[in-house]
């Protein structure tokens, strides 16, 4: 009889979603396979009274799941993969990245339809420097205001009328079956979105061969190249939540094209670059245009914000 496969994942609806389609996912790529989720509390879901950069950044929704595995609980974790950091904890690997959903951003008000519409000052919700930073440099008369918690949370405050609009992710909003919720896409080339955004990613010790072997069936190829890239400039950056930085790569037959941007969220000033490579070097491409970023003058925007 083959051991259980165990799968550590936050315990909020979007998390318990992802883990519940990589386990419907690994039992019709494995017959037979029995698949368990292993629900834990993360301190980045125990803490929301502060920004995430001010508390130790987005590996904080990872650290409880990663030891999970380390001691025998858990054999895998799934993740949004915009919250794991552009560097994984020595031993881990990302042994399998799900096909991409949409990767923008969801415009969400019950009064206007897009950022444009909004009145001067109104409140527009987000935790995200990235999203300040794009929203400010379009819309600098605007309030914008910290905002944290899950997908149901954020709405409810939406409609009790902390906020005008708010900015999630659509993948997210779709995912939780509200796409209903969005009124605009800010989407790219012009709003980039976080690195590897819309793509969930399993995490897995690397030393661990039958994970490996299961997880395969689950790999997108074409997903991991633009992550790869995406990723791959992010980590050239020193990438986090305490700086503004969003990334976009565009897989085609000719080859790849990564969009970058550097932000400053206080300022709205925003540092743009793109490049384009062959499709097996997304690594390279990630750098050149982390490289050009910073000859622009990116580093002075790098600097933490929070």
């Amino acid at each position: 009889m083959t051991a259980p496969l165990r799968i550590a994942t936050r315990k909020s609806a979007l998390a318990l979603w992802q883990a519940e389609h990589v386990a419907t996912l690994l039992r019709q790529a494995h017959p037979g396979l029995v698949v368990e989720l292993v629900p834990l509390s993360t301190r980045g879901d125990e803490i929301l009274d502060r920004s995430l950069a001010t508390i130790g950044g987005k590996g904080l929704f990872l650290k409880e799941l990663e030891v999970a595995i380390l001691d025998g609980r858990a054999d895998i974790a799934v993740h949004s993969l915009k919250d794991v950091p552009a560097e994984l904890e020595p031993g881990f690997v990302l042994s399998a990245i799900l096909p991409r959903a949409d990767a923008a951003d969801a415009f969400i008000s019950n009064d206007y339809a897009t950022l444009a519409d909004l009145p001067n000052g109104a409140r527009v919700g987000t935790s995200s420097l990235r999203r300040q930073a794009q929203a400010r440099a379009l819309r600098p008369d605007l309030q914008l205001l910290d905002l944290r918690g899950n997908v149901n949370t954020r709405l409810a405050k939406l409609d009790d009328g902390h906020y005008d609009a708010i900015v999630l992710a659509c993948a997210g909003v779709e995912r939780l079956g509200m796409a209903g919720r969005i009124s605009h896409r800010l989407a790219s080339p012009d709003w980039l979105s976080a690195p590897g955004q819309g793509a969930i990613a399993v995490e897995s010790r690397e030393a661990d061969v039958r994970v490996g072997e299961l997880m395969a069936a689950l790999d997108d190829p074409e997903t991991r190249i633009a992550v790869d890239a995406e990723r791959a400039m992010n980590e050239k950056l020193g990438g986090s939540c305490a700086v503004a930085i969003g990334a976009w790569c565009v897989v085609a037959e000719h080859g790849l094209t990564l969009h970058g941007v550097v932000g400053n969220a206080a300022t709205g000033e925003l540092l743009r670059a793109q490049a384009d490579s062959k499709n097996d070097t997304p690594v390279t491409l990630g750098h050149e245009v982390a490289a050009m970023l910073l000859s622009l003058g990116a580093e002075e925007f790098l600097k933490p914000q929070r």
